[in-house]
């Protein structure tokens, strides 16, 4: 009895939880707009789930020239920090990073020395994987999870 009564008080939680939550399409100018059917980032109860973000311009265009991995990552992390700023959030306040590489072997310490400058105090958990190939024959791309400014308990 009281095992079944507290299921269906759960049950009723979950539901009004769901029903209350707002999803929140993200757009910025200040990054590359998507290039298919999806949003530069999603808010949701208190978090942002920033979509994969490449070696673009806000203009969507390529970097110049041969650039390399390091500043391919430049921009990648830039196209991320201006989504989030664009979501009440920042790059202190990611809590995931997933990092997709073409050639781990040759791009890792690359990118990771970038990377380094912008997550040396805070380090959210992250993978990093190879893969055989991204969108537009680029060699990385970044997705991030991040929380809401002032949002410390969720």
């Amino acid at each position: 009895m009281f095992s079944r009564q507290l299921r269906s008080n759960l049950v009723k939680s979950i539901k009004m939880s769901r029903s209350s939550s707002t999803i929140t399409p993200v757009q910025t100018a200040n990054a590359p707009p998507p290039a298919a059917s999806y949003s530069q980032a999603i808010k949701v109860n208190g978090f942002i789930y920033v979509s994969g973000q490449i070696p673009y311009t806000p203009q969507n265009k390529p970097l110049p020239g041969n650039p390399t991995i390091q500043e391919q990552a430049e921009q990648v992390i830039q196209n991320v920090s201006n989504i989030l700023d664009a979501s009440n959030s920042s790059l202190k306040h990611v809590v995931k990073a997933n990092i997709f590489l073409t050639d781990m072997k040759n791009q890792f310490a690359e990118f990771n020395s970038v990377y380094g400058k912008y997550f040396n105090e805070h380090k959210p958990a992250r993978s990093c994987v190879a893969v055989k190939e991204l969108p537009l024959g680029v060699a990385l791309e970044m997705e991030v999870v991040a929380i809401e400014k002032g949002e410390t308990k969720l």
